[in-house]
């Protein structure tokens, strides 16, 4: 029983696999491996952005701001989440990208959980000039 709970914190537990905490992408066997559904806490300074637009998109989502203004952006509309518990669901085939307007946290979940949207670790994040 033992070997299927785990315990951990986010905030230390997420710069061990660019925030991800659960997910097909962790040890089989383990209590955070899932075929079934993603979980990342993520913490992104004033003015990341996502490197590149996700697109083709065959999972779901929610994102949940815990801190901070963050900024989602789908093809045609833009919305802003500002006030802790301010969240956003989108479907499969919605295409999207990110900033993070303040200094953020924010919890996604999204499912399935299926290889094949990572950015290169070395393009994952872009800073803005001007912080936005």
């Amino acid at each position: 029983m033992e070997d299927s709970v785990y315990v951990g914190n986010a905030g230390k537990d997420a710069v061990l696999d660019r925030g991800w905490l659960l997910g097909h992408f962790k040890e089989e066997g383990s209590p955070l491996h899932s075929d079934a559904v993603e979980v990342k806490w993520g913490v992104h300074p004033r003015g990341e952005q996502r490197a590149q637009w996700v697109k083709g998109e065959v999972r779901a989502a929610v994102l949940v701001l815990i801190s901070g203004r963050f900024r989602m952006e789908f093809p045609g509309r833009s919305v802003l989440l500002e006030e802790q518990g301010d969240y956003v669901v989108w479907g499969r085939g919605v295409d999207h990208s990110w900033t993070a307007e303040d200094e953020s946290v924010v919890l996604t979940v999204r499912w399935p959980s299926v290889p094949g949207y990572a950015v290169p670790q070395d393009e994952e994040r872009t800073s803005s000039s001007d912080g936005t």
